[in-house]
């Protein structure tokens, strides 16, 4: 008996599906990415636990995604089990003036409950594509407001499996990062606390910060969001554009020429086309103007 059979096993053990032999292309946002022999839904946190104990015994690599909008998946694809955080983790909780959600509940769908439970806070995170427990392990952010500012603790499991509580001193959240993406922990729950608002001033200011994002990135197209964090002293876009690399194109990924901060799938992009890419972009703006980018995606493979 395979690995693969033992684990779809533990899989009807613990009541979850196991999706085999699929592209991660199906998983990001950017549409990018190889084969995958195994993708387990996760239902609960202590399914994510004994999952990954299981495979930890057994030395098999895995990696978790949730809607993969932070990811440039390699053409080469993942030769491990991906634990899927999705649907079937993404249950929302309102006790009063506190949201509690799984990880793979959408940032989107945590603030639209905010709105309808008249809680305020979370507007401007409204419209990015990840999840919760993406969004913390980045401390994701946009118009002034990041994960930081609303979030009180989340529930991980460490490395060992041993599922924990984290308060928010403890993050260590700053721009683009947290302690999760140091201490191998995964992110299981996020807990926001929020303040009491109007639920029609709410929606407003959702749909206000909704329109500014269709009217300035490039929604229509694939693509990992934001591609480059905000070098120290200016933004990454400016440089792009200042270098005259607005369009600049290779193969099927191309620098969007609605904002220059976003690199795009155009039509099928491989993760070798977007990493060329942006490797040259990094090169002619370090040659230009002395600044030196830095990827915002994380590269799985």
């Amino acid at each position: 008996m395979n690995y693969l059979d033992e684990l779809a096993e533990q899989c009807r053990i613990s009541g979850c599906d196991l999706k085999t032999d699929r592209l991660l292309s199906a998983y990001t946002t950017f549409k990018i990415g190889g084969e995958c022999p195994a993708v387990v839904e996760i239902n609960s946190a202590e399914t994510a636990a004994h999952i990954a104990e299981w495979l930890k015994e057994r030395g098999i690599k895995f990696a978790v995604l949730g809607r993969g909008s932070n990811i440039i998946a390699s053409d080469n694809g993942f030769d491990g089990v991906i634990l899927h955080f999705g649907s079937d983790f993404s249950e929302i909780t309102v006790n009063g003036c506190t949201i509690t959600a799984q990880a793979g509940a959408s940032l989107s769908a945590v603030c639209r409950a905010a709105q309808e439970n008249g809680l305020t806070g979370m507007e401007n995170l409204y419209g990015i594509p990840g999840t919760v427990g993406g969004g913390l392990y980045m401390n994701a952010g946009a118009y002034g407001t990041e994960m930081k500012d609303v979030v009180s603790s989340a529930g991980y499991l460490d490395p060992a499996g041993k599922s924990g509580t984290m308060m928010l001193p403890e993050m260590k959240l700053s721009y683009r990062h947290s302690a999760f993406s140091e201490n191998n922990c995964i992110v299981t729950s996020v807990t926001f606390s929020l303040k009491k608002g109007d639920k029609d001033e709410i929606k407003s200011a959702m749909t206000e910060c909704l329109g500014k994002r269709t009217s300035k990135q490039p929604l229509e197209y694939p693509s990992a969001g934001s591609t480059f964090k905000r070098p120290e002293g200016s933004y990454a876009s400016l440089l792009i554009e200042q270098c005259g690399l607005k369009g600049y194109t290779v193969g099927g990924a191309q620098v969007s020429e609605k904002h220059s901060g976003f690199v795009i799938n155009i039509g099928g992009a491989s993760a070798e086309d977007v990493l060329k890419l942006c490797g040259d972009v990094k090169k002619v703006v370090r040659e230009k103007t002395g600044y030196v980018l830095e990827l915002e995606p994380i590269i799985l493979e």
